[in-house]
């Protein structure tokens, strides 16, 4: 029983920082396969079912673009932060900065 809470709850905590590993990320172009492995490499696995319909979601609010390249023959979505993504991921960080900052307060105190 805590074992279930316990993934449902890391589940959730991981949930609240995908969106802005993601943004992290695409500062530069890139397709799905690559964004994830970069992320796995740095201590963030996630799953394509998660990734692909977050970059279609992001892209839909306009916080990416995306272009087809061609690249060895296979066609690739690749994927950059748009001028609002670039905002929006200055914002993200400075809230996440100060949320990682007031989580190690708040945790060193207990």
């Amino acid at each position: 029983m805590v074992s279930d809470a316990f993934d449902k709850l890391e589940q959730e905590l991981r949930r609240g920082v995908v969106v802005l590993a993601v943004l992290s990320q695409l500062r530069e172009l890139r397709y799905g396969y690559e964004l994830r492995q970069s992320l796995i490499e740095k201590g963030l696995p996630i799953e394509e079912g998660t990734l692909y319909p977050l970059l279609r979601r992001l892209e839909a609010q306009g916080v990416l673009s995306s272009e087809w390249q061609t690249a060895d023959g296979k066609p690739r979505r690749y994927y950059k932060l748009s001028e609002e993504g670039e905002r929006l991921l200055r914002r993200l960080t400075g809230s996440w900065r100060g949320l990682n900052e007031a989580m190690g307060n708040l945790l060193e105190a207990s």
